[in-house]
């Protein structure tokens, strides 16, 4: 019996085999690309855990094939389980319920999982995925602080702990906690992460545009979602200082272009684009070339918050697949269970009307825009994404406000946000637009 380098215990067939097994873990931890590594070892060892780690990376794809792909890994996994651990065999309980697409089941035993084996940090890494793409972030706060008396030593645990830190609004915490990380690890790019999610939040423009700058050049051997999502915020703190020719670098050298049949990366470029369009920037023919590769997700329907994404993307390029991705994410709401009442609910209430507003949207249609966003943002957290990521359907509900000649309502909504952030030229200089729109030119005045 061999220990990986978190000390859990593993069984393998091969003693070469924990390096790739262990490649896995700490490339899960630390964003890294290395957990690419468990298909070789998955190919010359069967050993349950290590056959799970490979139907893991599959189910990562966010695809409709992704599980077909999994699943002989998963067969495998289970057929051998005869001098597995029990830590093993949870695991593999896990994500053979994820394979078959039943995420709360999955949820459940991942947190079983963190607490009977609490330094499992690959279960508690896959315990956030789950729960951020359901809207829980109190349960990623719980789930991590699970493992924090038995992992403490681990930079990465506090970097998970600072994201569902931040995640719950408790800024200060989630800063500590990104800190503490960071003092133990300079290169913890969720910590980076979670620490531009904190002072994003908190309105710290300039210092946060600096702080990434700063730690960037530690961004050596991520995965693509990593390396390209953490530009992306490099590229929001640029955005707020209306830097606009600096974002659309950032976009061609950094964000896009890295993984482009990703969905993460895919998710991020379709962000970007969009938020330089609402803020008054040209992006060229620059939705085409995205529009060419998120084409083929129009049958996937994995999750709502990536679908979203990617009808607004081919919308915005005037694809005509946007159609068929609202046929489809309709279908897909219609045919959930009512026995997965969460994922029924994010579906039919949020996704569906949230995918009418943003098509509504892109062609122009301002008040549908309006009506369809204004009854999905309530409970837009069902979705998924981050605060910051579900910042772009706020941005566009406010862009249709004012289009639609709602000004009072896009005042009522700006001015909170200028409160918090007053640092951000963008929001100031649409503020001003507004008040003038209404009359206030005094105060517009004062904004100039």
């Amino acid at each position: 019996m061999w220990t990986d380098s978190l000390g859990n215990p593993v069984g393998l067939r091969h003693a070469s085999s924990l390096a790739g097994l262990n490649d896995f873990v700490e490339g899960l931890i630390a964003s890294e690309a290395r957990v690419g590594n468990i298909l070789e070892t998955a190919a010359v060892d069967d050993a349950p855990l290590v056959q799970a780690y490979a139907a893991t990376l599959h189910m990562f794809a966010e695809t409709r094939a992704a599980s077909v792909n999994a699943r002989p890994f998963m067969e495998k996994a289970l057929a051998c389980q005869i001098h597995a651990t029990p830590r093993e065999r949870g695991l593999v309980l896990a994500v053979n319920a994820w394979v078959e697409g039943d995420i709360e089941g999955c949820i459940a035993l991942l947190e079983q999982q963190v607490r009977d084996f609490p330094r499992d940090l690959v279960a508690l890494k896959l315990a956030h995925y789950h729960l951020f793409n359901t809207g829980n972030s109190p349960a990623m706060l719980r789930v991590g602080l699970l493992a924090l008396t038995a992992a403490a030593d681990v930079a990465y645990l506090h970097g998970m702990l600072a994201f569902a830190w931040e995640q719950c609004h408790l800024l200060e915490q989630g800063e500590a906690a990104a800190r503490r990380a960071i003092a133990m690890q300079h290169k913890e790019p969720w910590a980076h992460h979670a620490l531009a999610h904190v002072m994003l939040t908190q309105g710290r423009i300039r210092e946060g545009h600096q702080f990434l700058g700063e730690v960037s050049d530690s961004w050596i051997g991520l995965n693509s979602f990593m390396l390209t999502h953490n530009w992306w915020h490099q590229a929001l703190f640029a955005l707020e200082l209306d830097r606009h020719e600096e974002v659309l670098a950032l976009y061609d050298q950094q964000v896009w272009g890295v993984a482009k049949d990703y969905s993460q990366d895919q998710v991020n470029a379709i962000s970007l684009l969009a938020r330089l369009e609402l803020a008054g920037a040209g992006v060229g023919n620059r939705w085409q070339d995205l529009a060419d590769h998120i084409a083929a997700r129009v049958d996937d329907q994995v999750l709502p918050f990536l679908e979203l994404h990617y009808l607004y993307g081919l919308a915005r390029a005037q694809r005509p697949e946007a159609d068929i991705a609202l046929r489809n994410i309709a279908a897909r709401a219609a045919s959930m269970p009512p026995t997965a009442r969460h994922a029924r609910d994010a579906w039919q209430r949020v996704c569906v009307p949230a995918s009418r507003g943003l098509l509504a949207h892109a062609r122009g249609d301002w008040q549908l825009a309006v009506d369809e966003l204004g009854q999905a943002l309530p409970r837009l957290i069902e979705i998924g994404g981050s605060h910051a990521q579900r910042d772009l359907f706020s941005q566009v509900h406010l862009d249709a406000l004012v289009r639609s000649g709602n000004l009072a309502g896009a005042q009522h909504l700006l001015q909170q946000q200028l409160r918090g952030q007053p640092e951000s030229t963008r929001l100031r200089r649409q503020a001003t637009g507004v008040y003038r729109a209404l009359g206030l030119a005094t105060v517009a005045n004062s904004l100039a």
